[in-house]
């Protein structure tokens, strides 16, 4: 027989263990974990210091880990671009001839970047329009320059959005420019008209030699 004490006592031990493995039970259903497939062997048990949460953040992804043809295409456009910033404009638009209306995904990206160094809006907005077919692409062989594409996408957005801004300040600055040139002619025009009153009003005085010079009528 169990006193009152250690009735109490042994069943609370009980229960506190049967809470614990449902809590537990819980925690893995909430987790979806589930017995690996065959074939797969489970992966290693954490070490203690990863379990006390001081284990190292794993290292970051660095370009050597990218596969190998991703990295020569990648570098190939890159080399491309290089070369095209010195190129001067006659050699930009024989590259623009050359290369036409590109299909592949390398030649379109080298067509904007040629197109993009030509320093002129239609060419820009030529060069965007060849990029959006580039990222509409969904081959492989696009996809791997998808990230370039959209860097270069963006930069020549935000290329256009300040030629714009540049544009319309110089539109202000020749509406200013013109409204001065008027202002000028007309303070002109006004001098001249001021110059050709004064010559016209005789000096005082002027008559005077005039009137002591004539005969006096006779007397009545």
């Amino acid at each position: 027989m169990f006193t009152r004490a250690e009735f109490f006592a042994h069943f609370g031990r009980a229960g506190l263990r049967l809470s614990c493995a449902g809590l537990a039970a819980a925690l893995l259903a909430a987790c979806g974990l589930v017995a690996p497939p065959q074939g797969v062997q489970p992966a290693a048990p954490a070490s203690s210091a990863a379990a006390n949460g001081n284990a190292a953040a794993p290292a970051p992804l660095s370009a050597d880990t990218a596969p190998a043809p991703e990295r020569e295409a990648v570098l190939r456009v890159l080399a491309y671009a290089d070369r095209a910033r010195s190129m001067s404009s006659a050699e930009l638009n024989q590259e623009v001839a050359r290369l036409g209306n590109p299909y592949l995904p390398p030649s379109q990206l080298q067509l904007a970047i040629v197109l993009s160094q030509l320093r002129q809006t239609p060419e820009l907005i030529r060069a965007q329009e060849v990029l959006t077919r580039l990222l509409a692409n969904p081959d492989a062989q696009a996809q791997v320059l998808h990230p370039l594409a959209r860097l270069l996408a963006a930069r020549y957005g935000e290329q256009r959005r300040i030629e714009d801004l540049l544009e319309k300040q110089n539109q202000q600055t020749r509406e200013v420019q013109r409204r001065l040139d008027q202002t000028n002619e007309r303070l002109e025009a006004l001098k001249a008209i001021e110059r050709s009153l004064t010559s016209r009003v005789p000096a005082p005085g002027a008559s005077a030699p005039a009137s002591r010079g004539r005969t006096p009528p006779p007397a009545p």
